[in-house]
C-alpha cells in the first residue's frame, strides 16, 4: 500500500515533496516566552502565546491575563472579535453594556464568552489573590478599544441560561 502524502490545502509542493512540518507544524509555546508586547488595558497584563506573529496563526489569538488582586480593568471591547475566557484561579466579576449595567462571576474552570463589539470590564473579586485566565480571541490579531464610560453604581446580576438546554 502506498503512503499518502498530507498537505495543507492550497500547497504548492508536489505530490512527492513531503511539507516542511518540522517548523510549520505543531508549536509548543514555553510559559516564560509569552509576549507582553500586545495590545493592554489598564489594570491587567496581556500575554500572547499563539498569533499571527509568533506562529502564523491566522484566525485565533491565544494567550494568558492575570489581574492583580481587587483591582479591575477599565472598560474596553476587542472590535469584531469573540473572546473566550478560561479562568485558572481567582474569582472574575464581569461587567458589561452601554453602562456597564450587567455583572456576573465566574470561578476556576469557569468559562466567560465575550461577543464582538460588547463593553465590558473584568474585576479580580478577590482581595488577596491574582485572577488568572486563559484568553482566545477569534482572529489573528490583538484588538483592545478602551473607553471612557461612566458605570451605573449598582449592576443587574444576570445568570447564564444555556440555549441549548434550557430549564
Amino acid at each position: 500500500m502506498a503512503e499518502s502524502v498530507i498537505q495543507p490545502p492550497g500547497s504548492n509542493t508536489s505530490p512527492s515533496t513531503i511539507p516542511p512540518w518540522k517548523h510549520d507544524g505543531v508549536s509548543v509555546i514555553p510559559s516564560n516566552t509569552l509576549d507582553t508586547n500586545t495590545p493592554q488595558t489598564p489594570g491587567m497584563t496581556r500575554a500572547a502565546a499563539i498569533d499571527f506573529a509568533r506562529v502564523g496563526a491566522q484566525k485565533l489569538w491565544a494567550g494568558t491575563v492575570t489581574i492583580h488582586p481587587d483591582a479591575k480593568t477599565g472598560a474596553h471591547h476587542h472590535g469584531h472579535l469573540e473572546s473566550v475566557i478560561y479562568v485558572l484561579k481567582g474569582r472574575a466579576r464581569m461587567r458589561w453594556g452601554q453602562k456597564l449595567e450587567f455583572v456576573a462571576e465566574a470561578g476556576p474552570g469557569d468559562f466567560i464568552y465575550v461577543p464582538p463589539w460588547v463593553p465590558h470590564q473584568e474585576i479580580n473579586a478577590s482581595k488577596d489573590e491574582e485572577l488568572e485566565c486563559v484568553l482566545m480571541r477569534s482572529d489573528g490579531e490583538a484588538v483592545a478599544v478602551n473607553l471612557d464610560i461612566e458605570p451605573v453604581e449598582k449592576p443587574e446580576s444576570v445568570k447564564w441560561v444555556d440555549r441549548t438546554h434550557p430549564e
